[in-house]
């Protein structure tokens, strides 16, 4: 078999085993966008130096954005109030891990790693919050205001329809049909191509690489850590497609704790978002985002490896292995299921790079940083003012995020 078939063939294993659980993990993340009350994780994390932070470690948790999700979501938790280790610790639990991220690691690698991923990234988020906050007091006066507009359709902002009357207006199964449209729009509009490219590099990486080569460099030890934590630091990759590229390490001989590195430091750091973290959080704030991260990723790695080896559990041996649970044909169904649902938002992608559709439109097809529709103000004295951007099938028609600043009357910056 030539080169290309050895990766293709290894890329559709890895991609049959994970896409049932990816799918499961994107329902659910849909479905927590329209059941979780709007407003309820913002309203809790401007008042106190420790609550705020664990509030926000553990809300980040299950949520599915990725580090480019992530800052626009940090950015607009800010201006409503939450004060800056709050922060901080939502940009760090949020793109470190997530439902579908969880999902993908079980298919994909063992329980071990899967209760170590989300575990040590809310310990990571927490130590990054708490030293923020007790370096620097919390404004204790700022005021919050958590978005309560309708998530289902946008029928109410929230504020004239109060919750109770609200609640009404739309039954469960109108909620869950709007959550799906959501996880299979928006939500995996974004992760697609990352994702797909993931499932590519770990082709590479199974059907390239010996099986000695990473292992003999990043077996375990701090060496292995430090490698796989400037590894990971510059590049942008999300968590969820980071995963089969870790399960390809691991396979390969790399041990689990510095896989573990890669999967906490690559989605929670990359260049392009830096310049961003220090506008949102300021100079020293960023420093001890980082900073914090990489001695926690190290660490975690290194009780990670202790533990498989106190165990007597051989990584490569386990990984995968909750793939095994489902039949064959329920895998390729997935699968396929994943790629007839990638084709749209991965063509809108490509086309846009290469100017085949409007030049108003971001980059990627979406709208990321520095837009948020609810703090525009779209509607003039007659009604809807017809130039306001429209949003549909996860993609924003609007102009680039360099032009989406959001305006607050009530914030001077």
């Amino acid at each position: 078999m030539n080169v290309m078939g050895e990766i293709l063939l290894e890329s559709w294993r890895v991609l049959s085993d994970s896409a049932p659980y990816v799918i499961l993990g994107v329902v659910v993340a849909g479905l927590l966008k329209v059941f979780v009350y709007p407003g309820s994780v913002a309203k809790h994390l401007g008042k106190g130096r420790v609550s705020s932070v664990l509030k926000a470690s553990l809300l980040g948790v299950p949520m599915p954005l990725c580090s480019c999700g992530a800052l626009p979501a940090a950015a607009s938790l800010k201006r409503q109030g939450a004060n800056n280790g709050a922060t901080a610790a939502f940009l760090i639990a949020t793109p470190e891990s997530g439902v579908d991220s969880i999902s993908i690691t079980y298919a994909l690698l063992d329980p071990i790693m899967t209760v170590a991923r989300p575990l040590a990234a809310m310990a990571t988020a927490a130590a990054a919050g708490l030293i923020e906050n007790f370096v620097s007091k919390p404004d204790e006066t700022s005021s919050i205001k958590p978005d309560l507009s309708c998530p289902v359709d946008g029928c109410c902002d929230g504020v004239d329809c109060p919750a109770d009357v609200h609640r009404r207006h739309h039954g469960p199964a109108e909620k869950v049909r709007a959550g799906l449209r959501y996880a299979f729009g928006e939500l995996w509009g974004d992760l697609a191509g990352w994702f797909f490219i993931g499932i590519l590099l770990s082709g590479v990486i199974g059907a390239l690489i010996p099986e000695d080569v990473l292992g003999r460099y990043l077996g375990g030890g701090i060496q292995s850590m430090l490698i796989m934590l400037a590894a990971g630091v510059p590049i942008y990759i999300c968590a969820t497609s980071s995963t089969p590229i870790a399960a390809a390490l691991i396979l390969k001989g790399v041990s689990p704790g510095a896989a573990l590195v890669f999967l906490l430091a690559g989605p929670a750091t990359n260049l392009a978002s830096l310049t961003v973290l220090v506008g949102v959080l300021g100079k020293r704030a960023t420093a001890i985002y980082l900073t914090t991260i990489a001695v926690f990723a190290v660490g975690s790695g290194l009780v990670v490896d202790y533990v498989y080896a106190a165990w007597g559990i051989e990584a490569s041996a386990a990984a995968g292995h909750a793939s095994e649970f489902l039949p064959a044909w329920a895998k390729v169904a997935a699968a396929a299921a994943l790629i007839a649902i990638s084709v749209r938002p991965i063509g809108g992608a490509l086309g846009s790079r290469l100017g085949l559709v409007e030049s108003g439109s971001c980059p990627d097809g979406h709208c990321h940083l520095g837009h948020d529709h609810h703090d525009h103000d779209h509607h003039d004295e007659q009604g809807k003012d017809d130039t306001a951007p429209t949003c549909g099938s996860g993609q924003c028609r609007c102009s680039h995020a360099s032009n989406h600043k959001e305006t607050n009357p009530a914030d001077p910056g």
